[in-house]
């Protein structure tokens, strides 16, 4: 199988499908700082109790990446549109490793957050710089879109065995699964050999001999994209963050992790499920997916509100985050598939930036939620209803007549 445009001129180099394994096997690395500890969150909740202000530092060892994903992913654009990809990401994931099994040996909650922010910051090179090779060595429309939708089935995956696994570790004690982070060492060997620095002329945006074009963000296209991104990523990471709490809520055990990890696994899975539809629907337009991408979100959500015990949290779980996976790829797409070689680092910055503050206020504003309407799956309810709006706004916005390809 060769994932290569037609139309590369003679000469360059061609990625196939190893440089596309690595890509998003890298990809990989900021999911893993999300999900791998979800599991383990109710013994860290136990273990720093008496810490004060707990409640809700514990979330933020999950959460904080996310804010410094947000905060240095533009910078990290700027990095690879003026100085270049490879060697960003190369440096990112070797970092990443030591940064992200540092808790495995700490046992001071501020020490593990300091350790919490570093991670988030190479997790913005490492996702900035992964998507943006996606589309720079698969620029083919076709395949370009075929592989962004793979990168979410393939993160969500990754996601399912990363919180399984999580869940199977903690069994250990809730230092155990930062080991996990070591693997980002394994995948940048094979990286520093077999990816390149790409140019315009490989993808077919420029002439032999011409220099790149210097090319401004598009505010005005991606603007209002990236505000539906922002709170796209905030109801993305509702269930995974908060699952495992809806799910001790009800009565099963905190240390009771291969249960947690097990519901979190499932509704990961359907994540992905979603994300391998995106790949058959890509024909429609963005005005048809995102909204019922909210909707399923939605509807989810508002079952885990109407049912908040175990099977009807199961339920909920599943169809939300069925969802989900149809919504990623979906605001990829919309935002990033259609910039420019000279701008597509930035584009992708900022996306990443929208993104993943969502996910950074989502612990947040749930909190904010549950305390103001008396509980956790009161306040995933009223997320449901806030997508329903948002995804409605979407569907008026860029109605069509007729279904055509993606950009």
């Amino acid at each position: 199988m060769t994932e290569t445009s037609v139309a590369a001129p003679a000469g360059t180099r061609r990625a196939g499908v190893w440089q596309a394994v690595l890509l998003l096997a890298g990809s990989c690395m900021p999911v893993l700082g999300s999900v791998l500890i979800t599991p383990v969150l109710p013994q860290l909740s136990e273990h720093f109790a008496a810490v004060p202000g707990a409640e809700v530092l514990v979330p933020m060892i999950v959460a904080i990446p996310a804010l410094m994903i947000a905060l240095f992913a533009p910078f990290a654009g700027q990095i690879v549109d003026r100085l270049g990809r490879k060697t960003l990401l190369i440096v990112a994931m070797i970092a990443y490793a030591v940064v992200g099994t540092a808790p495995a040996w700490l046992d001071a909650l501020p020490a593990i957050l300091v350790s919490r922010v570093c991670v988030g910051v190479f997790e913005a090179a490492i996702m900035t710089v992964c998507t943006t090779l996606i589309v720079d060595y698969f620029h083919e429309e076709r395949r370009r879109n075929r592989y962004l939708g793979i990168q979410t089935v393939v993160t969500t995956l990754a996601a399912t065995v990363f919180i399984a696994l999580g869940g199977a570790l903690g069994v250990g004690g809730w230092h155990t699964p930062f080991w996990v982070y070591a693997i980002s060492l394994v995948i940048a060997v094979p990286m520093i050999f077999s990816l390149w620095e790409p140019n315009p002329v490989e993808t077919g945006e420029a002439k032999a001999g011409e220099p790149a074009a210097t090319v401004r963000v598009p505010w005005g296209r991606i603007g209002v994209p990236l505000l539906v991104t922002l709170f796209g990523g905030f109801t993305f990471y509702v269930l995974i963050i908060e699952l495992s709490y809806l799910i001790v809520g009800t009565g099963v055990a905190a240390t009771d992790t291969a249960v947690i990890g097990g519901v979190a696994a499932i509704a990961s899975l359907a994540t992905a499920i979603g994300g391998l539809l995106f790949a058959r629907l890509i024909r429609f337009r963005h005005g048809v997916l995102i909204p019922v991408a909210f909707a399923l979100q939605a509807v989810g959500m508002l079952t885990i509100w109407a049912a908040p015990v175990v099977p009807g949290i199961v339920a909920g779980a599943i169809i939300a985050s069925f969802g989900s996976g149809l919504l990623l790829p979906s605001l990829v797409t919309w935002v990033i598939a259609a910039a420019q070689f000279g701008d597509r680092g930035r584009v992708t910055g900022w996306w990443t930036s929208a993104f993943f503050f969502g996910q950074f206020l989502t612990p947040i504003l749930i909190g904010i939620l549950a305390a103001a309407l008396g509980g956790l799956p009161a306040a995933v309810g009223v997320v449901g209803v806030a997508a329903v709006l948002v995804g409605a706004c979407v569907l008026v916005a860029l109605r069509r007549p007729v279904a055509e390809p993606v950009a």
